[in-house]
């Protein structure tokens, strides 16, 4: 199938490893241009000469915390100016810590609005005038599953995650009739390299393993398996793409059946 994405203008936040690097990398692969972003500048070249030296197309990168207020505006405009424009968008960001409610403070909360929600918001913001300009404008945002079935000890994911989800879906109604396309992915658990320390993590609270965390979350699917971030970048790739151009509005769970609910 032609995915038609030869010489699309992609920015990809998040992308120096995990979901954000696989979709760039599927981007990259079926001949976008790319922009890709993340706090650590030598995680971020490394993966810019991963995909580029893979996919035979250059990658740019332009490192950023979109967590910062002023960042996500001037990364666009950096994205703008190394491409020429911006057809895709796709937010993505490193989620907030780990545990209870009682744990987090007023400022964690606010962090994590920051992380999870207001990065989001402020990408958007700043592309709209570029994307109006494109014939195949498409944005997608990457949240979890969580926001149909909460996770355990992620009361800041679950919760922030919710608000990123009602602005997807209220933009894709709101700018339908400006051409841009809005939908998001909802991935459960993934080999990343955030899953990792989580499975860490939890191993530590039950005097357990890594790997036998990783093997009991897995039984949540009828896989018995998690994802893999390719499989992830599957579908990204096909939403953000013209070969998805009546998609919009849609929460896609990519979770190998984990989320166990009919809707």
């Amino acid at each position: 199938m032609d995915f038609q994405l030869s010489d699309k203008r992609a920015l990809v936040t998040g992308a120096s490893r995990g979901l954000g690097y696989a979709t760039a990398r599927g981007l990259a692969l079926e001949g976008a241009k790319v922009v890709i972003n993340s706090r650590d500048s030598k995680k971020l070249n490394n993966a810019s000469k991963s995909i580029s030296d893979e996919s035979g197309i250059e990658v740019y990168s332009i490192p950023g915390d979109i967590s910062e207020p002023s960042i996500p505006e001037k990364l666009v405009k950096g994205a703008v100016k190394a491409l020429g424009g911006l057809d895709l968008l796709v937010t993505n960001a490193g989620g907030p810590p780990a545990g209870k409610f009682e744990l987090f403070d007023e400022e964690t909360w606010q962090k994590a609005i920051d992380l999870s929600f207001l990065s989001h918001v402020r990408l958007i913001r700043a592309a709209l005038p570029y994307l109006r300009n494109s014939s195949a404008a498409s944005v997608l945002t990457i949240t979890s599953y969580s926001v149909k079935q909460p996770v355990p000890n992620l009361v800041l994911s679950n919760s922030v995650r919710s608000a990123t989800v009602g602005l997807t879906k209220t933009l894709a109604l709101e700018l339908g009739s400006d051409g841009i396309r809005f939908n998001s992915i909802l991935p459960a658990w993934t080999t990343t390299e955030r899953v990792k320390d989580l499975m860490t993590q939890r191993a530590k609270t039950n005097n357990t393993s890594p790997e036998e965390e990783t093997l009991k979350q897995a039984e949540e699917s009828p896989f018995k398996r998690m994802g893999r971030p390719e499989e992830f970048a599957n579908a990204a790739v096909f939403l953000l793409s013209p070969a998805a151009s009546f998609i919009t509005g849609v929460m896609l769970n990519v979770d190998g059946g984990m989320y166990k609910g009919t809707y």
